[in-house]
């Protein structure tokens, strides 16, 4: 008879007994490879589970470094929490140093990207407007059109005011004289460091400028009233309208080269000298190289006069700006003292020669023994001359100074007897050498 099968009820211990059999004989089953290789489902689960971070792989990370910071602390001796400070030192330099890369980079490209905008932009529309122009307009208007107005503030800073001159003229027919009055000068400009000028003004024709008027010098005022007149005698009428009158302004600087401020030039024959006249004008600017009277050049000396010792001392101190008398624009100058009385030469000295320059410097003495009796009877005659080793010496300018001469010449040589003892330093401007002077 067949065996009848019974389902026996199994308790709880008999199941889970019978689960680890089968789990074992399945395991048994199967390959040696997939058990090595842990591709069973379990383990792989297991796997991506200890794959994600969790706070224990954190903690131990943490203590990792925790460690490695002890350890650099015990090896260098420098505390943890140095250590922990010179690594987060060091991780914010690297972080700046990446970030200032990255925005340089992202600069040149940005301005390469905006240069090739630039160089393949092409208004199509402002390319049709100007044909259009052209073709509109005739040639001659595009140039007014597109012409530039000149700036204002250039206009104005060019045009620079130096004040204006009155005078008033009186030609005598008679006498054939033309009277020259200087009336007075209005802002003019400030050429000492108080904000003000010493001015005065010097009156000549032009061309021969042999005679030569100066006014007095007024101290510290930029609007001068001169009111003084001068007489050019001998003066025909024929000969007044080949001439032209100057009006220098100068500011006197008694230890300095005069500075001209400007200047106002009339030719006569321009006007009417039938009537008198009386106007204004604007001063110009000097023309020329520095003006009319500076071509010659200047000098600067002392004077110094002892009336007890009967002593004059003259000390020549420089010279600047002489004029160019040698083949390589050049000059070999020296100086003569000459103490003359009623034309006549009483007594000469020289200074030494400075070779080959336009700006010597000297700062030599000379000593001159005049009483006080005869003080007021002679002359004193600067002459500068180039001095030549072949041919003759050519005077290059003078000066000459005493109580029949004039203007500065006139103002230094009284400063001088009103200051005894003291030495009395002033520029002179060189005028032009007479004929009979040409001789060393």
């Amino acid at each position: 008879m067949p065996a009848v099968k019974r389902d026996i009820p199994l308790t709880a211990e008999s199941q889970n007994a019978a689960r680890t059999l089968n789990s074992s004989q399945v395991l048994a089953t199967l390959p040696s490879e997939i058990i090595k290789s842990g591709t069973t489902s379990e383990e792989s689960v297991t796997a991506g589970v200890s794959e994600a971070p969790t706070e224990s792989t954190v903690k131990n990370i943490a203590t990792k470094f925790e460690n490695v910071g002890e350890e650099i602390a015990a090896a260098t001796g420098i505390p943890t929490w140095g250590v922990v400070a010179i690594f987060i030192a060091v991780g914010a330099v690297v972080l700046g140093i990446c970030f200032c890369c990255i925005r340089r980079c992202f600069r040149k490209r940005r301005s390469k990207d905006g240069k090739k905008g630039l160089k393949g932009a092409v208004d199509l529309k402002s390319v049709q407007l100007l044909g259009g122009t052209y073709k509109d307009k005739p040639d001659m208007e595009e140039l007014t059109d597109n012409a530039e107005e000149p700036d204002e503030a250039e206009s104005k800073q060019s045009e620079v005011k130096l004040g204006k001159l009155q005078y008033k003229l009186e030609y005598d027919f008679n006498s054939n004289s033309l009277a020259v009055t200087v009336i007075k000068a209005e802002e003019l400009p400030a050429l000492d460091m108080g904000g003000t000028s010493d001015p005065y003004v010097k009156v000549y024709l032009l061309p021969d400028k042999k005679k030569k008027f100066e006014t007095k010098v007024h101290r510290k005022t930029l609007n001068p009233e001169f009111n003084e007149t001068f007489t050019f005698k001998g003066v025909p009428y024929a000969d007044a309208m080949n001439k032209t009158l100057v009006f220098a302004i100068f500011d006197f600087d008694r230890f300095s080269k005069h500075d001209q401020i400007g200047e106002v030039k009339v030719p006569l024959c321009q006007i009417d000298l039938a009537q008198t006249i009386e106007e204004w004008r604007e001063l110009q600017s000097v023309e020329g190289e520095g003006g009319q009277d500076n071509k010659l050049g200047d000098i600067c000396f002392s004077l110094r006069y002892v009336p007890t010792a009967g002593k004059l001392t003259v000390v020549i101190l420089e010279a600047k700006n002489l004029k160019k008398m040698d083949v390589g624009g050049l000059s070999d100058p020296y100086v003569k003292i000459a103490l003359m009385q009623n034309g006549k030469r009483l007594k000469k000295k020289k200074t030494s020669i400075k070779k080959c320059t336009l700006n010597p410097y000297y700062n030599e003495s000379f000593s001159f023994e005049v009483p006080f009796e005869q003080i007021q009877k002679v002359n004193l005659m600067v002459t500068v001359v180039d001095y030549d080793r072949i041919g003759t010496s050519e005077p290059i300018g003078k000066v000459i100074l005493g109580y029949n001469a004039s203007g500065t010449e006139l103002r230094h040589w009284s400063d001088m007897l009103a200051s005894p003892r003291r030495p009395i330093a002033q520029w002179h401007t060189l005028k032009d050498p007479e004929d009979g002077d040409k001789k060393d």
